[in-house]
């Protein structure tokens, strides 16, 4: 009688339905028959624990819920700055500070997250040692002071050296950035008083040229009037000494005081005058 009950009322049926409804969508809740890889992100796929040959990209991805579990790895480009101590070719002590843009390889994060673990066993597993062990490599083969001088030089060769070394391990280096480089106070003390010897040594130098760029202008002033002079002498004449007298002549004769009385300063023969 029950049943011709429950069947006779239909808003019974419907209950029964949506509550069916939400069980199954509970239990599909817990056992997550799906999952989501995010942007930058690529998917280890595990069945029992064992990882798969299969990467999951960007997207939703259908999985069988208990047996298979996915763990996410973020594929996008990171930065940490690493800190090491070296000793240059000339035996002085070199704390270098370097900053290293990298990310893992898309296509083996299943074997970067089976062989070394998660991003910071990435950093502190195999980064920090191989950047150390670069950086003294790099260092050894050069002088403090060309350390300094050729920093572009030694950025190329950490880079290269860094990228060769973790590829194996599916880490690509995109750049290798040298931030700092520190010295023993001892050795920057003699770095300082270097540079201040050179510059003053510069402006000695530069001193120095400048007087004798100097002397040699009045040498050649002084030849450039001795030469005039020459030419002068060589274009002037008595008679056109006269000429430019009589030209600049005003009508009168200056005089000059003597115990006879006034004399005319300059003495021209009325025969020497210019016809007109």
């Amino acid at each position: 009688m029950r049943s011709s009950v429950r069947s006779a009322n239909p808003n019974f049926n419907f209950y029964l339905y949506v509550t069916g409804g939400f069980i199954l969508l509970f239990i599909a809740f817990l056992l997550r028959p799906f999952t989501v890889v995010n942007a930058g992100e690529r998917g280890v796929v595990m069945v029992f624990g064992k990882v798969q040959e299969r990467v999951l990209g960007e997207g939703l991805h259908t999985v069988m819920p208990v047996v298979t579990s996915v763990k996410t790895l973020n594929i996008r480009v990171k930065k940490d700055t690493f800190k090491a101590d070296a000793a240059s070719k000339d035996l002085q002590k070199v704390t270098t500070e370097i900053a290293v843009n990298w990310r893992i390889d898309p296509k083996k994060v299943n074997r970067v997250y089976q062989q070394i673990g998660e991003e910071k066993d990435i950093v502190n597993g195999i980064m920090t040692p191989a950047v150390s062990e670069v950086l003294k490599a790099a260092t050894a083969k050069k002088t403090a002071e060309e350390i300094i001088t050729k920093r572009t030089e030694l950025k190329a060769e950490i880079d290269t050296s860094l990228k060769n070394r973790l590829v194996d391990y599916g880490v690509i280096v995109n750049d290798v950035s040298l931030v700092d480089f520190s010295f023993s106070p001892e050795f920057s003390k003699a770095i300082e008083a270097k540079q201040i010897s050179e510059q003053e040594a510069k402006q000695a130098e530069f001193i120095a040229k400048k007087a004798t760029q100097e002397a040699q202008a009045e040498i050649n002033r002084a030849k450039g009037q001795a030469e005039a002079q020459r030419l002068q002498r060589q274009t002037i004449t008595p008679e056109l000494l006269q000429k430019q007298a009589i030209e600049k002549w005003d009508g009168r004769f200056p005089t000059v005081m003597s115990g006879d009385g006034t004399l005319p300063f300059i003495n021209i023969s009325p025969d020497k005058l210019p016809k007109r």
